[in-house]
């Protein structure tokens, strides 16, 4: 069977030669299986493309993509999807936080034991900020509460595919990607393989904490409306406590007299709503904003050069 791993690259210069030297070695192990390395480029502005370029003329497995520009792993990951041209499909990072020496067991898993996936997920974050792995670990329990996607947590993107798996997220042809939630939410029976964490084996991580910040807010609106609910139910509550107040003002102000008065409370009050409504208006525009980006149409990615045979030339 013929088996193309999709190696997402932004400014992985460093880390390049170390990821195909333990590839070689892997696939020497797996003689049975024909490979290939399709690595996309996700416009590094290092000399990335380069050393694809020096790699992929020494061994005809490697294949390279490269965008115009930094579009993102999401649509890196799409692309690769796109254009695999293996039975099976596996999706891997170039720092080797990803051990290519889990494939044997991903493909067994696969083609003897008869699963449509093989996903990877780390049991513990050895390496990582602290404040990090708490808010990851609170993500993915989140997610699982408010949203019907499987998304287990310290799951990685490393993950092996049959064709109907690849076919059935190719499907899904959504501008805002969010992979983690769309191999939950495909379906199909899926193998998990734990490993312990593995530190990048040269460079620096891209994942700043804000941009993961980000990343799960993306998740959160890609895969659940209950932020909207939260939102509708706190107006709601707000109203209900405003006639609460307003009721309990009058009766005061009968009983007592010379009660109305309190600017301070009532500028704490305001600015408290106003707060709120603030809130609300920003998860309504979050989900307004990523349907605005899905109507324009425009492509994932938009193609620069590649050495894959038979590209079909259009950007996605």
């Amino acid at each position: 069977m013929k088996l193309t791993a999709i190696i997402p690259c932004y400014n992985e210069e460093a880390v390049l030669r170390i990821f195909y030297e333990e590839m070689k070695r892997v696939m020497s192990e797996m003689k049975d299986t024909e490979f290939e390395l399709l690595f996309v480029n996700d416009g590094s502005k290092d000399k990335t493309l380069a050393v694809l370029k020096e790699m992929a003329d020494l061994d005809n497995r490697v294949k390279y993509i490269s965008f115009s520009r930094n579009f993102g792993k999401e649509a890196a990951i799409y692309a690769g999807l796109q254009h695999a041209g293996g039975d099976l499909t596996v999706i891997m990072d170039a720092d080797l936080q990803d051990p290519p020496s889990l494939l044997p067991k991903m493909y067994q898993a696969i083609v003897e034991e008869g699963y449509d996936s093989v996903a990877t997920r780390r049991v513990n974050r050895k390496g990582e900020p602290p404040i990090r792995s708490f808010f990851a670990r609170r993500f993915y329990r989140l997610m699982n509460h408010i949203s019907k996607a499987d998304i287990v947590d310290g799951a990685r993107d490393f993950r092996m595919m049959n064709r109907n798996f690849v076919d059935a997220l190719l499907s899904m042809g959504e501008y805002n990607r969010f992979s983690k939630g769309l191999f939950g939410w495909v379906g199909y029976q899926t193998k998990w393989l734990e490993y312990e964490n593995v530190e990048r084996a040269a460079g620096e991580t891209k994942w700043s904490f804000w941009k993961l910040f980000l990343y799960s807010i993306d998740g959160i609106v890609a895969f659940s409306t209950l932020p909207l609910s939260i939102s509708a139910f706190l107006g709601v509550l707000m109203c209900i406590l405003a006639v609460f107040a307003i009721v309990f003002i009058i009766i005061r102000q009968l009983l007592y007299g010379g009660s109305a008065f309190g600017w301070p409370s009532m500028v704490c009050i305001m600015i408290f709503i106003g707060g709120i409504q603030l809130l609300c208006m920003g998860i309504l525009g979050s989900y307004l904003a990523k349907t605005y980006l899905e109507v324009k149409k425009r492509p994932i990615y938009i193609l620069k050069e590649t050495n894959v045979e038979n590209f079909n030339g259009e950007d996605k």
